[in-house]
């Protein structure tokens, strides 16, 4: 029965079919074979809006997860505080958090059914702890799922898809209908995992590396050479590289990498 009110402005749909609700608990431990009770240490999780639960109850259930979530929603909190009275809950907004407070040390992974407006901004904050967050997996709209796991030459190819897969592989896993939602969303959701790939550093200046892509597909339609001109100078001779002639959702991320290092090579 619903008990907390979907708020638009939080950009709320409460998922109500359990089958689905249970696929995507197991993403944050499924195929994580590092990760599951071979050390008998539990795996901490970490849930974002977890809204009234439907996702958390299959988390709690798990013997090998230590669970801790965060709901802004004051209504939410009110509910999963009675339901849910054993969870670990932290009423705040994700995006402000500092997660070393809430995890001074080791690693963690993230999940959640995550509100889509907000959804870009928070993989981009996961990037930033991403070298303590090995899994993040969650449910998201469909046409940001396709983003982010989508390769290059492809449409849908662009800023996010270069940042997150320059860290992390991406499975595209299940499509979710509109109609297992209450209220139902006007567009299709998707389940991804993002797993943290063996690469722990750029092989360049990796501050510089998010300016290149942001700049380069701030005008994705256009050759390099001239939404990255900027950077470079007007007029400098590496513009004449045959990299430049070609747009940004070509390029992999090991060629964004090579991109950067010249561009750091050549500034003027």
């Amino acid at each position: 029965m619903q008990q907390v009110h979907a708020k638009k402005f939080l950009g709320q749909h409460f998922l109500t079919d359990l089958t689905v609700a249970r696929k995507i608990a197991e993403t944050t431990y499924k195929g994580q074979s590092d990760q599951v009770p071979s050390t008998k240490e539990k795996v901490r999780v970490l849930e974002i809006g977890p809204g009234m639960g439907v996702l958390t109850q299959y988390l709690l259930k798990n013997p090998d997860i230590q669970l801790t979530a965060i709901e802004i929603d004051r209504e939410s909190v009110a509910y999963l505080k009675e339901w849910y009275p054993e969870l670990h809950l932290i009423e705040g907004d994700f995006l402000k958090l500092d997660l070393n407070i809430i995890y001074p040390e080791g690693e963690f992974n993230v999940i959640g059914n995550y509100p889509y407006n907000i959804s870009s901004q928070i993989f981009f904050k996961v990037l930033d702890y991403k070298d303590r967050i090995p899994v993040c997996s969650g449910m998201i709209q469909k046409e940001v799922a396709e983003r982010i796991a989508s390769k290059p030459g492809k449409k849908a190819y662009g800023i996010l898809s270069v940042l997150l897969q320059a860290y992390y592989d991406i499975e595209y896993l299940f499509t979710v209908d509109e109609h297992v939602f209450n209220p139902p969303p006007k567009v299709k959701s998707a389940v991804i995992r993002m797993t943290r790939n063996k690469r722990r550093r750029l092989e360049c200046d990796e501050e510089l590396f998010k300016t290149v892509v942001k700049t380069a597909f701030n005008q994705r339609r256009k050759q390099m050479r001239n939404s990255l001109q900027q950077l470079v100078g007007k007029g400098n001779p590496i513009l004449e590289e045959k990299i430049f002639t070609m747009r940004p959702e070509q390029l992999s991320v090991e060629q964004f990498i090579e991109l950067t290092t010249l561009i750091a090579n050549n500034h003027v």
